[in-house]
């Protein structure tokens, strides 16, 4: 029996995709937790996406206590099973009144993962709606053909570096995954999805935490070179990945320092073709 998903939940998940909304944590504390956003902005002078955009739970305690919340792991474990690997995570925001959006993509396209079995949680930190530029996505996209055929079409406001841009979606058949501070969607990484601009007077901030069962391996990365992630729940006794550190404090700059070389080298191979050269920004 699932931990805090219906059956109809799971079902929902596996056949369409996706699912919203789930309560992690209290509008209050999302709140908090943007507050924690913003100091490190302030301190860095960047937006949070700029610089924690790949392993962004590495340098802070209070991410990596976020990665493993149980309301967000029950949900999870519910669609992938016991044991749960987080090998990424990454803030993506808009900024009040921010014509910046997100054209229909997969993430499959960025990933590079096999089987391409990621569930990646999005949890809100401030609301996300249709005005502010929700994630939208088109159900059932991820089954069949999971990786569809795409246009590069540059825009200096499509967060997709390269324009990457999935032709004649169905529009009219989105869901927009509406969210409060504190609550989470789950989508499947090959699930056409995108974002409008944000027309509201605030800021849209989420984080995105991808999941996988340790019979996921990264392409490209053999026994003796093995990509990193955090075993969050369960055992993995199965060796694909290198288990990351916990950090020992609030915040570890060496962590911070090593999250961007990895996110550098992961995205030097990106640019060598193993997979594309940067993660999906929704």
């Amino acid at each position: 029996m699932p931990k805090v998903l219906t059956p109809e939940q799971v079902d929902h998940y596996k056949t369409q995709g996706y699912l919203f909304p789930v309560r992690a944590m209290s509008e209050a504390d999302a709140t908090a937790a943007t507050v924690k956003v913003e100091e490190f902005e302030a301190e860095y002078e960047c937006e949070a996406q700029q610089r924690l955009v790949f392993k962004a739970h590495l340098p802070f305690r209070w991410l990596n206590d976020i990665v493993r919340h149980p309301g967000i792991l029950d949900a999870v474990e519910d669609v992938l099973g016991p044991n749960l690997l987080c090998w990424g995570t990454g803030f993506f925001q808009k900024n009040a009144r921010d014509p910046r959006f997100v054209s229909w993509h997969q993430d499959s396209y960025y990933y590079g993962l096999d089987p391409s079995e990621t569930c990646t949680a999005w949890l809100a930190f401030t609301p996300s709606n249709l005005k502010s530029g929700c994630v939208r996505v088109i159900p059932g996209s991820h089954r069949g053909d999971k990786s569809l055929s795409f246009a590069s079409e540059p825009d200096k406001d499509n967060l997709l570096i390269r324009g990457q841009t999935i032709k004649d979606v169905e529009v009219d058949k989105a869901v927009p995954m509406v969210l409060q501070p504190g609550e989470f969607s789950l989508h499947h990484e090959a699930i056409v999805h995108g974002s409008d601009p944000n027309n509201s007077d605030h800021r849209r901030i989420g984080l995105s935490i991808h999941y996988i069962s340790p019979d996921v391996k990264r392409v490209g990365y053999n026994k003796g070179d093995l990509p990193g992630a955090s075993l969050v729940r369960g055992v993995d006794k199965l060796g694909n990945w290198a288990h990351e550190a916990e950090p020992a404090g609030e915040f570890d700059p060496e962590a911070l320092e090593t999250m961007d070389r990895m996110r550098a080298e992961f995205f030097q191979r990106g640019r060598e073709g193993e997979f594309a050269d940067k993660p999906a920004r929704t």
